[in-house]
Order: structure tokens, then sequence, then C-alpha cells
């Protein structure tokens, strides 16, 4: 019988594109070109929400402070379609930038906690490959050469502080994955998995020739942290349904072991 790992890299063997992978399931671990430095599109969100999460507990911010929203972005999100001026607290900021990838609200978090201190929190994490360098939606900076990076091994760190450890409090922990449960895309990771059976917090992340997905899985008692990063793509359908495939193991491991 062939192990998750196997079946795994049995998956990818004819994979056209880069892809980087990493799980920790129990004393478990798998890792595919895990430090691998990739375009982190949207799953950059997850350590913002982290710093916000930790300003909160400091007292830096307050996550039921009402903020007026004026300066919309494109790309994912509701926002830029909702009427001008709308008001919302920071925690629903954080909660759309997860749940909705919404780039305006993403924005507004960058300047409300600051990059320098996100990046510096990213830092503190061990997250060696990991940078926030501009903001969502901001072509000109691509065009100067910015952008933003992660990779594999960085992003299981990322979900292993929302889920354990002291890095958090553990009321930060549970509103992180409660946000994260919520996440509305599932073409991908949890694509072929039973969600009323296997509780999963999620963020995906997409760009022009990326596909991206990281898990925290749960299932009784145990615990799955999973991240799948690809690039260089010529098919995103392709990519979505090997993550979505790859997905499927996890699953099957989860539930039948």
């Amino acid at each position: 019988m062939l192990t998750l790992e196997e079946k795994i890299k049995g998956e990818i063997t004819c994979f056209q594109g880069r892809i980087g992978i990493a799980v920790e399931i129990a004393n478990k671990r798998i890792s595919l070109n895990s430090v691998e430095v990739f375009p982190s599109a949207s799953v950059i969100k997850v350590p913002i929400l982290i710093e916000g999460l930790r300003q909160a507990e400091t007292g830096k911010i307050n996550l039921n402070e009402l903020t007026t929203i004026d300066k919309r972005v494109g790309g994912s999100g509701v926002l830029q379609a909702l009427s001008a001026k709308v008001s919302m607290t920071i925690k629903d900021l954080m909660t759309l930038m997860i749940t909705v990838s919404d780039n305006t609200t993403t924005n507004l978090l960058i300047d409300l906690l600051g990059m320098d201190s996100i990046n510096s929190t990213i830092e503190k994490l061990s997250m060696e490959h990991t940078k926030l360098s501009r903001k969502m939606m901001d072509f000109e900076a691509i065009e100067q050469g910015y952008n933003n990076f992660t990779s594999p091994s960085d992003m299981i760190k990322c979900l292993k502080v929302i889920n354990e450890g002291d890095f958090l409090s553990e009321e930060s922990r549970k509103l992180a994955v409660e946000i994260m449960h919520y996440q509305q895309f599932h073409d991908k990771l949890t694509a072929m998995m039973d969600l009323d059976r296997v509780f999963a917090a999620s963020k995906t992340g997409g760009l022009p020739n990326v596909e991206h997905d990281c898990a925290i899985l749960k299932y009784g008692g145990k615990t799955a942290y999973a991240v799948v990063l690809t690039d260089q793509l010529d098919n995103h359908f392709a990519a979505k349904q090997l993550i979505s495939k790859i997905g499927k193991h996890l699953y099957d491991h989860l539930v039948e072991e």
C-alpha cells in the first residue's frame, strides 16, 4: 500500500509547472521543494492577520473600532462593489481579507498595522523566505520589481502559530481559526473533502500563472497542516485539479488512519 508521501509524489510526476509542498500530520512530515520561494499571492494575508491580532492584544489597535473605507482597489473581494464610505470594524476588515480575500481591506490593514511591523512579526516567526513588499493590486510597485514572497515551510509555521503555541493568546488563535474556517473558496485543497466531516481553516491565493492553498485540517483529535504552492503555470485548471487531488489524499489519510 502506498504511503501518503508516495501518493502525493505520484500526483506531481507529470505536473507542468513549479510546485512546493509541506505537510505535517502528527509525527509525519512531507517536504517537497518546501523551502523554494514563490510569489505569495493572497496567502500573505495570513501573516497580516496574525500581526493584526498581535497588535490587538497589545492594545495598539481595537478590533471593534469603526473604520471608514473610501479608497477601493480591484481584484478579489466585495468592498469595491459596495456603497461609498462604508464603515466597518477592524475585525470585519480582517474577516473580509481572509474569507473573500478582499484586497481593499488588506490594503487598509497594511496601512493601519504598518508594513514594517508586519515584516517584523514575519521575522520573529522565523519565516525566512517571506516578505511583504507591496500592497495588493499595486502594479506600479510590481513594475519596479517589488513583490511579496513566501515558501511552503514558512506557511506551515504561519498555520501553526494560528492553531497552537503561545505567540498569540488562545482567544486570538480561536478567532483566527474561526475566520479562516469561513473562507469561501474551496476549489483547491478542500475541493474533494467532506467539510461536514473534516474541519478546515484555509486560505487560497492566486495570480496569473500562480495557484496556492494552505489549510489547517482537523478530524477525530488529529490535526494536519498542509501547504501547496504552484507557479510557472500554463494551465490554471490543471493546477487547481492537482491541488484538489493532493487534498483528497490528505483527507483520506486523516479519516482512514
